[in-house]
C-alpha cells in the first residue's frame, strides 16, 4: 500500500490500516526510525500498546533513578 507525504511532511494512514490498527482522530503515534533498515515506525498509542508494557521494566530500578535526577535538579 502507498501513500503521499503533502508539502507540510503530512501522511494519511489507509483507512483499512486505521481499522486494522484502532487509530483514531486524536490517537497518538510514537514514531520510531530504525536507520539501518530506513524505516519509520509508527506505533499507535492505544490502550493495548499501553498493556503490554506492563511489567516490562520491572525491576530496572527506574523509579530510583528518576528520583535521584530530580533530587540533583533540585540542587542546582
Amino acid at each position: 500500500m502507498e501513500t503521499v507525504v503533502t508539502s507540510k511532511g503530512q501522511v494519511v494512514i489507509p483507512s483499512q490500516i486505521r481499522r486494522k490498527l484502532g487509530v483514531k482522530e486524536g490517537t497518538y503515534l510514537q514514531v520510531d526510525v530504525d536507520e539501518t533498515a530506513k524505516k519509520i515506525i509508527l506505533t499507535p498509542i492505544t490502550r493495548e500498546y499501553i498493556h503490554s508494557l506492563r511489567g516490562k521494566y520491572k525491576g530496572r530500578g527506574l523509579m530510583k533513578a528518576l528520583m535521584a535526577e530530580k533530587q540533583r535538579e533540585k540542587e542546582r
